[in-house]
C-alpha cells in the first residue's frame, strides 16, 4: 500500500456522507474520518488526488466540545463514526445536512428541519453481518470488520449498535467455531439476525463447499439448541456474500415481528427494517397523508411494510427482488389480504403503469433515487400525492427538483434511523401544485 505523509489541518464542516473537512496548507481540500468541525488534526492520508485527500484523524490537537468518548474505541471508524460527537450534535449535523442537500438544489424546505429519534443510540440494530479475523499466533477466529477506506480488517469483540441478542449469539458461534478448529481462510461471513422478541436466526458463509457443515450446525445447536440457523457455501469469486448453495439448514429459518400491530415473517437473509421503533414513528407520520379512498401504489416496495401497514384495501405493491417478492406473498397470504393487494414483480422503472392520476403513491427508493422513467411517467399523470421517503437526501433533493414543475412541497421530517452514524432517512410529502 502507498504510503503517504500525514497531514495537519483545521478542520470547518461536515459533509454529505459523514466525513468532516478543512483545506490544507497547500490549499487542497482534506476529507477525514474521525474529527469534528473546528478541530485541529493530524489526518493520516490513505488517498491523494490532484485537489483533495483523503484520510482518518490519527491525533487531535484541540478537540471540539461536542467531542465525546467512542464506545468502541478501537473500532467504531468501521461500524458507526459518528461515536465521537455528543447526541445532540448528531442530531444538528443531520439536519444540516438535509438542508445543505436541498440547498444545492436551490430549494427552500418550507418549515424547520427536524430529525426524529427514539433517543435510543445504541443496541438497536437487528441485523448484523461480521467478517472474520484469524490470529496466526493464537490460531484463533475472531469477528472482524473492515477497516474503513481500506482492505485490511480489525478483529472485535462486539458490536455496541447490535441487539444484546445477536451479541451473545455472535460469541457462541466463534467459540463453537474455535473449538473446531476452523481456519479463517474457509469463511466469508457471519450474518446473524434479531427481532424485537430478541429470537435469533444465523447464517455463516464459507467459501468451500466441501466445509463439514452438518458438524458445524450440529455444534452450534448443542449450544443453543433452540436458535436455528444454516451454513451456507458463497462463491469465493463474489464479495458479497451470496447463497450458491445451502449446506446444513435448521427446519424453521424465519423470524416475525410486527409492525403497527401487522405481524410480519421474514428470512434471515431477506429485507427487512433495522430500526423498528423509529420506522414505526416513519410510517405513523405517513399514514396521516394517504388521500382517503384513494388507490394506493409503493414502489419499491421490499416485503411490503410500508404499504401493507398504511395503504389500505386497494394496494399495489411493485418490487424487484424476487426474494422480497416471494416474503411479501406470504405476508400478504397469511394476512388474509390477497384480495385487495397486488404484487407486481417488477423493476417499478418496467412497472410505471401502475402509475395512475387517480392513485396516492408511496416511493421509498435505494439510495440511487428514482429512476428517469418513474420521474416521467409522474410528470405525465400528475398523481395527487406522492409520498416519498428516502434513505439519501442528496438524490431526494434531486428528485424533488425534477418534480418541481409539477408538485410542491407540503410537509417535511428527517428520521435518524441509525444513530452514532452518518446515515439519514427523510420523509417528503409532494402534492400537486395549484
Amino acid at each position: 500500500m502507498k504510503q503517504f505523509d500525514p497531514v495537519t489541518v483545521t478542520l470547518s464542516r461536515i459533509i454529505g456522507g459523514g466525513q468532516a473537512i478543512g483545506t490544507g496548507a497547500d490549499g487542497k481540500k482534506v476529507l477525514t474520518w474521525g474529527g469534528l468541525p473546528g478541530e485541529t488534526v493530524e489526518v493520516a492520508v490513505s488517498k491523494k488526488k490532484s485537489n483533495y485527500l483523503e484520510g482518518t484523524v490519527t491525533n487531535v490537537q484541540t478537540p471540539s466540545k461536542e467531542r465525546v468518548e467512542p464506545r468502541d474505541p478501537d473500532s467504531y471508524l468501521s461500524t458507526s463514526p459518528w461515536q465521537i460527537m455528543a447526541f445532540e450534535a448528531e442530531q444538528h449535523y443531520k439536519a444540516a445536512l438535509i438542508e445543505e442537500a436541498f440547498e444545492q438544489h436551490d430549494i427552500v424546505l418550507p418549515n424547520p428541519i427536524e430529525v426524529f429519534t427514539d433517543g435510543n443510540q445504541y443496541e438497536y440494530r437487528n441485523k448484523i453481518e461480521y467478517s472474520f479475523w484469524f490470529d496466526t499466533e493464537t490460531e484463533k477466529l475472531s469477528l472482524a470488520f473492515f477497516r474503513r477506506g481500506t482492505h485490511g480488517k480489525i478483529a472485535i469483540d462486539q458490536m455496541s449498535l447490535a441487539s444484546p441478542a445477536i451479541t451473545v449469539m455472535s460469541k457462541v458461534i466463534v467459540s463453537v467455531l474455535n473449538g473446531l478448529k476452523i481456519g479463517g481462510r474457509d469463511l466469508k461471513t457471519l450474518l446473524i439476525r434479531s427481532n424485537a422478541q430478541g429470537e435469533v436466526t444465523w447464517q455463516l458463509y464459507v467459501k468451500e463447499e466441501s466445509i463439514n457443515a452438518d458438524e458445524i450446525l450440529a455444534a452450534i445447536e448443542s449450544v443453543q439448541p433452540s436458535i436455528c440457523g444454516e451454513v451456507i457455501y458463497s462463491n469465493p469469486q463474489s464479495p458479497a456474500s451470496v447463497i450458491t448453495k445451502r449446506l446444513a439448514s435448521s427446519s424453521e429459518l424465519t423470524l416475525s415481528d410486527t409492525i403497527l400491530d401487522i405481524p410480519f415473517r421474514y428470512a434471515t437473509e431477506g429485507f427487512f427494517q433495522i430500526n423498528l421503533p423509529v420506522y414505526e414513528q416513519a410510517l405513523r407520520d405517513m399514514k396521516q397523508w394517504i388521500i382517503a379512498g384513494t388507490p394506493v401504489v409503493d414502489l419499491y416496495s421490499g416485503v411490503g411494510t410500508i404499504g401493507l401497514t398504511i395503504g389500505g384495501d386497494d394496494l399495489t405493491l411493485i418490487e424487484l427482488s424476487k426474494h422480497a417478492v416471494h416474503e411479501m406473498k406470504r405476508n400478504i397470504y397469511e394476512l388474509g389480504r390477497k384480495d385487495t393487494v397486488k404484487a407486481v414483480l417488477a423493476a417499478s422503472e418496467d412497472a410505471v403503469e401502475y402509475i395512475t392520476s387517480d392513485a396516492t403513491i408511496i416511493v421509498d427508493p435505494p439510495r440511487a433515487g428514482l429512476h428517469e422513467d418513474v420521474i416521467d411517467r409522474l410528470l405525465e399523470t400528475k398523481p395527487a400525492r406522492i409520498i416519498y421517503l428516502s434513505c439519501n437526501p442528496a438524490t431526494q433533493a434531486r428528485d424533488v427538483m425534477r418534480l418541481a414543475s409539477v408538485y410542491g412541497i407540503n410537509h417535511h421530517q428527517g428520521y435518524n434511523f441509525f444513530p452514532r452514524t452518518p446515515h439519514i432517512e427523510h420523509l417528503v410529502i409532494l402534492d400537486v401544485k395549484p
